[in-house]
């Protein structure tokens, strides 16, 4: 895979995609010490923004809108609003608005939300725009249907439920946020729905959205004003078609260690990324703020042919829905041994994955410091006593292994 120092012609660097990562790599590559021409394109009519606020702040009316506090002019960086990339050649970055030439291209165009078939007539909420138009509709009494019991729906309904609508959530798994956590983990949240006065439906999938009404499975109707569908999101990368940039079975752009493509000059970050992680063992394709924030910072270092470790953090996410605060670090998987640090019925709580007695991920409902501590053993591959880290009285950093 090939730097931009390799390269020959322009001294453009184009970003492509004005999310957090490609504003977070312009801002890099300027502080960096890039002389060039700095072009960041993105789809959206908005300068960069700040996404998850959309789920909170904004549905709840506190702001309007939530923009990254980048002076671009300042910088010299030359923000195109409105632009859609609609393919890629060499040296060229091609656009419903004209073709930019580069010395090295980033591709940073984050992932687009999945639509379920048969709900066509339901909201989406991704963008400023959504957000704005969903806030519009939420009102004392709307029967709002949400799709979906994962991280945004959870949200969603938060702010649902306080702006006075009755609610209901269906999810097709067992319940709420599977895949993301195992049955029984995710189970433990389930009694936060109700104590919110949101009606939880798991275990049926949605056949339709009909005027009125969501057709579900089973064959039964839920009355709904309006549905919003949460079903996880998938990489915007149709236009990279016969790029010759590499894409994996999700439409993931496949980088290495360095967040290069195959592709010379080209480069990639963000929620469309699938990256090798030393640390799991497996490739990992990450869609949330903070690896979005840390892949635009190293995909800048990478341009600039920085010396730089081999891109690989902890993951880390959270959310906060029905007055909680939850936080994950890690990555766990099948075969991790886990420990609960307290329980449901406590105020807050946790949960802990080993991994050959090495944390490999953690949950934390309302423990800050269990999730800062853990994050940091984690990092640093600390082998745990067992006994003493599922103690919830007993900080983390005390239960290393003598």
């Amino acid at each position: 895979m090939t730097g931009v120092a390799e390269l020959s012609g322009t001294d453009q660097v184009v970003v492509v995609g004005a999310g957090l990562a490609g504003a977070q790599c312009a801002l890099k590559l300027r502080q960096g010490g890039w002389r060039g021409r700095i072009v960041l394109v993105g789809e959206e009519r908005h300068a960069p923004y700040d996404r998850p606020p959309l789920s909170k702040e904004v549905l709840l009316g506190k702001t309007d809108a939530t923009p990254l506090d980048i002076d671009y002019p300042h910088l010299g960086i030359e923000l195109l609003t409105g632009r859609r990339a609609t393919g890629l050649t060499p040296g060229v970055l091609h656009t419903d608005g004209g073709e930019l030439p580069y010395g090295a291209l980033v591709i940073a165009t984050g992932a687009t939300p999945r639509r379920l078939p048969g709900a066509e007539r339901a909201h989406l909420l991704h963008t400023l725009d959504d957000a704005l138009a969903l806030r519009a509709l939420l009102r004392p009494g709307l029967r709002l249907v949400l799709v979906g019991a994962g991280w945004i729906g959870a949200e969603v309904a938060t702010a649902a439920r306080e702006a006075g609508c009755t609610v209901t959530v269906v999810e097709a798994g067992p319940a709420p946020l599977p895949g993301a956590l195992p049955t029984e983990v995710g189970s433990a949240m389930a009694a936060w729905y109700a104590e919110a006065g949101v009606e939880l439906r798991c275990g049926v999938g949605v056949a339709a959205v009909e005027s009125g009404s969501v057709l579900l499975a089973d064959g039964s109707h839920l009355a709904a004003d309006e549905v919003v569908v949460g079903v996880g999101a998938r990489p915007a990368t149709d236009w990279l078609a016969g790029s010759g940039v590499e894409l994996d079975g999700t439409g993931a752009v496949l980088v290495d260690e360095r967040l290069r493509t195959g592709v010379p000059g080209v480069f990639a970050a963000g929620d469309c990324v699938s990256y090798p992680s030393a640390r799991v063992g497996a490739r990992l394709a990450v869609q949330h703020w903070d690896h979005a924030l840390q892949s635009g910072e190293a995909a800048a270092a990478a341009v600039l042919g920085a010396e730089a470790p081999p891109y690989d953090p902890v993951p880390y996410f959270w959310s906060e829905q029905f007055g909680r605060m939850v936080q994950y670090a890690g990555r766990h998987a099948a075969g991790d041994r886990m420990l609960w640090r307290g329980g449901p019925g406590d105020a807050s709580w946790a949960v802990l994955w080993l991994r050959d007695g090495v944390p490999s991920a953690l949950l934390t409902v309302d423990r800050p410091r269990d999730l800062t501590q853990g994050r940091r053993l984690i990092e640093r591959g600390t082998a745990l006593d067992p006994v003493r880290a599922a103690d919830p009285a007993v900080p983390l950093k005390a239960a290393a292994a003598l």
